[in-house]
């Protein structure tokens, strides 16, 4: 049969700045990113939440824009929009935020820059990745969680039907961003969320930054900013590496390492209606597949201890009671998690496990009976703290 065949190649970019006050006028930083001697239309689209609790944000970014004007048109005020779940769930979003740009002749030459925490990032990446094929994204995430992780990355998506991410694009984006200031503002749960995602990745790839972790369990729990800024700095070099060495960046295969924890966590969020926020779900995600990896006879009895009880300084906690909950035929309903991975991810069942800290073994079955027993262990350790 005739065919004909060739490599293609495509080199990306990826880039994390790490600023403070980015958007304040009289610092150039962003305008040093973005311009390049063309001129370019801008468009901002800004968290609603964020914009309610620093109203002086909105004219912020408009005094900036008539600051910096060589080479950069704001063409529209800051446009406010939701973010969270609320934001995922909306395939309307997704097509009013197309409408919009195209109204103002947004081309694959302007930037829409997405201020916001990883939902809102996820939503906009999505739209940037498929107007006009492509435009240019600048992420500028506003929460621990899409400083460290969710926001490093060539990932964007929605949920639809269901399920977590159905809808979605790889497409790395022009800019990451990372500015600290935006962070003062967070309700001590949204600061400590990204702590989970920070646990995990030091779990499959860096055993001395799960050290340092455990080191500054006190500082991050006070939320210094030292710490704070360390963690984050790791974390988003740590997600970089994954995509330019784990030889998979667009997650062809079923094997995801960064997906350490997550089967359970995505169902453990719509079980709870999402009361459980993304890293909450995750510290309890990694738990369960800790005890499992232990029982499994993978990981060794000492750091299966450490891990969670890591998680537990860092303040969280690893049971709750939607871990209870089961389906018609009595098993643990977020055994389901399981069926939703394997979909999600090609049909095989891939699911990392660990042998130790920082060091992952994929496999191919999950024992329901393991599960179940690592919840019970879960409510009992509950019970003792």
């Amino acid at each position: 049969m005739p065919m004909i065949q060739r490599a293609i190649e495509a080199t990306w970019q990826l880039r994390v700045y790490f600023a403070e006050n980015i958007l304040v006028p009289d610092n150039a930083t962003l305008h040093d990113i973005l311009a390049d001697g063309v001129a370019h239309k801008v468009f901002v689209v800004l968290e609603d939440s964020l914009a309610q609790t620093l109203p002086e944000l909105e004219p912020q970014i408009i005094a900036y824009f008539s600051v910096h004007t060589e080479g950069l048109r704001l063409v529209h005020p800051p446009l406010f929009v939701c973010g969270g779940e609320a934001a995922k769930n909306s395939l309307t979003l997704v097509t009013d935020l197309i409408a919009q740009l195209y109204r103002h002749h947004i081309d694959r030459q302007s930037y829409l820059i997405a201020i916001g925490g990883g939902a809102l990032l996820d939503v906009a990446g999505l739209v940037a990745a498929t107007l006009h094929r492509g435009i240019r994204l600048v992420r500028i995430p506003t929460t621990t969680l899409s400083q460290a992780d969710s926001g490093i990355g060539i990932k964007n998506s929605i949920n639809a039907f269901g399920q977590k991410n159905l809808i979605g694009t790889f497409a790395p984006p022009f800019a990451i961003i990372n500015d600290f200031t935006l962070l003062a503002t967070l309700v001590p749960r949204a600061k400590r969320a990204g702590y989970a995602e920070a646990v995990k990745i030091a779990c499959v790839r860096d055993a001395s930054f799960f050290a340092e972790l455990e080191q500054d369990a006190a500082p991050l729990v006070a939320f210094a900013p030292t710490a704070m800024k360390r963690l984050i700095h790791r974390c988003a070099e740590l997600n970089l590496d994954q995509l330019a060495d784990g030889g998979d960046p667009f997650e062809t295969g079923p094997a995801q390492p960064l997906d350490f924890g997550h089967w359970a966590a995505h169902k453990l969020e719509r079980i709870s209606s999402f009361r459980i926020t993304h890293g909450e779900a995750v510290a309890t995600g990694i738990a369960l597949d800790v005890i499992n990896s232990r029982d499994s006879g993978l990981l060794d009895a000492d750091s299966a201890q450490r891990l969670p009880t890591l998680l537990e300084r860092l303040g969280f906690r690893l049971f709750t009671a939607e871990l209870l909950n089961t389906d018609k035929a009595g098993r643990p309903t977020i055994l389901a998690g399981l069926e939703d991975f394997r979909e999600h991810h090609g049909g095989e069942l891939s699911v990392t496990l660990l042998r130790g800290i920082g060091q992952t073994v994929q496999v191919h079955e999950i024992n329901p009976d393991k599960i179940a027993a690592a919840i019970q262990e879960l409510r009992a350790r509950a019970g003792k703290n």
